[in-house]
């Protein structure tokens, strides 16, 4: 075995920090001029955001929103579906869920994935989804039923309220190709949504964000008193959250 060097022996071992995420975020923001406690428009919203964003990858862009409402009701849920002028920028992988003699125009449609109880039994034992969304033709979700505790948690479970238990299954499978997003909240009453790429130009930015802003404003539950939508915070991938003015 070589013996160790003098200057070996005396190196010293530099161990590498990582600098919190908080750090970097406010020296972000002193070299935008981004204020975390300001409220912006859309327009400036995206400017802060391509600005304070520092990642190497092409990141989403995000919309979080608070609502006003008691996520442990029914009746209060919030969910729905909304097409995106210029889609979010992610190819969907879309599986649909019918009876045999279905199959043949669901795989015509341009869906990912097609199947009837093979493909829920096949789910059922392993646990796992290989797909973004599902759709359902009605024939087939009452054998559907023990898939509800692994979409369910993830609102993959088809749903006549946002349009993915149909008939029209080229229709569809067309429109969530073309940009047609499913929104839904969680059990903190907030709901996250993906709106595109950074990439994407501001004006497609722009209209999407607002496709999506004028569709959640018309989703308040009839049983939901007050303000419907308390706070609107707009993101990127690893970037700070930026306050919307509603």
């Amino acid at each position: 075995m070589a013996k160790k060097t003098k200057k070996q022996k005396n190196k010293k071992i530099v161990a590498k920090t990582e600098v919190p995420k908080e750090e970097i975020l406010k020296k972000q923001e002193e070299n935008t001029g981004f204020n975390k406690s300001k409220t912006y428009s859309v327009e400036e919203a995206i400017k802060f955001a391509r600005e304070t964003s520092k990642v190497k990858f092409d990141p989403s862009v995000e919309l979080h929103a608070r609502l006003g409402i008691d996520p442990k009701k029914g009746e209060e849920q919030v969910r729905g579906t909304v097409v995106l002028p210029y889609g979010t920028g992610k190819t969907l992988r879309i599986a649909v869920f019918t009876s045999e003699k279905n199959e043949k125009d669901a795989k015509a449609s341009g869906a990912d994935i097609v199947g009837g109880e093979e493909l829920i039994n096949q789910i059922k034992q392993s646990g796992k989804i290989d797909f973004d969304v599902a759709v359902a033709t009605p024939d087939i979700m009452p054998k559907m039923a023990p898939l509800a505790k692994i979409l369910g948690p993830k609102g993959m479970m088809p749903s006549p309220k946002n349009d993915t238990i149909t008939t029209k299954i080229k229709d569809a499978v067309e429109q969530l190709k073309k940009g047609k997003i499913v929104f839904k909240n969680d059990d903190t009453a907030n709901l996250h949504v993906a709106l595109g790429k950074l990439s994407f130009d501001d004006n497609a930015l722009k209209e999407n964000i607002e496709a999506f802003i004028t569709v959640l404003k018309k989703s308040k539950p009839a049983s939901s008193k007050g303000v419907f939508i308390k706070g609107l915070v707009l993101s990127t991938s690893m970037g700070p959250g930026i306050k919307l003015s509603i």
